[in-house]
């Protein structure tokens, strides 16, 4: 067998069959998309509504007492009676410590005396046997000694201010008060007082006597009332605030000083397009927020927008949205001013 003519001709028939097989490839149909085929982006719309939304803003606060007392003797003495401990509930006027009574009882004795050579000198004045003179000393240095007993007696019987709770006691039975701390610190929380800084952009909007809402983290599910009592008539440059002093009357002690508030101010209601925060989308490396609105012609439109407060799961649009527009709520990742899209919704 001559090989010489075999290879050839086999070589022949492999070419065949190649060429056999690429010309039986099936080939994309005519309705068939190819790959740079456009697809319309599918969105879903909701309809712009304005209603009536609260100017509320919160802001952090701790509760103070309405009043603190620091009870101590004017001069240096040893304690000789406590008569209240720390956490227990006081009255105006209930004694909370008497100190060493010796010069008190000393000086009581000398008035006793007083009273009997003032009523023994006054009468003999009004006869004629004592002159005007030493009769007017007399008087004036019983009504001295008068007066100096009735502060020695309140140096002596300490008795509270106000009523409220002893937030501290310094110092016990037989101690030598020294004057370097008060003996006890009464606290009035019927009713207490916050310290709320303020924007200063709502400096104009707050009124005396305007009512708060508070919450502390201690009483969960609670709510408290407080009015503005006092208004600080100066801004702090450095946090751009002002204080306004909110009272609680708190008449079943339920907060008590130290605790973590929050105050919620109301400052009225404007009339606003309000949208599902879904709708708003931030521009990256700017922070500007903007819509897409939905077009007759089946376009969107790119438009920048300025929102306002975060109701739950919603935004107060401030400028942007016009009532009635229809704007885009879901499926805004593939979308660019201009194009055109089929609503699902």
């Amino acid at each position: 067998m001559n090989f010489r003519i075999i290879i050839p001709v086999l070589a022949a028939l492999a070419v065949a069959s190649c060429g056999s097989r690429g010309g039986n490839q099936q080939q994309p149909g005519p309705g068939a998309p190819g790959p740079q085929a456009n697809v319309t982006p599918s969105v879903e719309v909701v309809s712009a509504s304005a209603r009536d939304v609260a100017q509320e803003s919160t802001y952090s606060s701790s509760v103070e007492a309405y009043a603190t007392n620091n009870i101590m003797p004017q001069t240096g003495a040893r304690i000789r009676k406590i008569n209240v401990e720390v956490g227990d509930y006081v009255v105006k006027g209930q004694v909370l410590a008497e100190m060493d009574r010796l010069q008190l009882e000393q000086l009581e004795l000398q008035i006793q005396n007083d009273e009997i050579e003032y009523a023994r000198l006054k009468g003999l004045y009004e006869e004629g046997g004592v002159s005007q003179s030493d009769f007017e000393a007399a008087e004036l240095g019983y009504k001295v000694r008068k007066t100096n007993y009735q502060n020695l007696l309140e140096n002596t019987i300490l008795r509270s201010p106000i009523n409220g709770f002893v937030t501290a006691r310094n110092f016990d039975v037989g101690d030598m008060f020294a004057m370097s701390a008060p003996l006890f610190t009464v606290q009035q929380v019927v009713p207490v007082k916050l310290l709320v800084g303020i924007s200063e952009n709502e400096y104009t909007k707050v009124k005396k006597g305007d009512t708060v809402s508070i919450t502390v983290d201690a009483l969960p599910g609670r709510s408290f009332t407080g009015r503005v009592s006092r208004l600080y008539p100066t801004i702090n440059a450095a946090t751009h605030t002002f204080n306004a002093e909110v009272v609680v009357q708190n008449a079943d002690r339920a907060l008590r000083p130290g605790m973590f508030a929050r105050v919620t101010v109301n400052f009225g209601t404007n009339h606003r397009i309000v949208l599902p925060d879904r709708c708003i989308v931030k521009q990256e490396g700017t922070g500007q927020k903007f819509v897409y609105l939905l077009n007759n012609d089946d376009t969107v439109s790119y438009v920048p927008v300025t929102i306002g407060r975060h109701i739950g799961s919603e935004y107060e649009v401030v400028d942007g949205v016009a009532e009635g527009a229809t704007v885009v709520s879901k499926g805004q990742a593939t979308l660019k001013d201009g194009v055109k899209v089929v609503v699902l919704n």
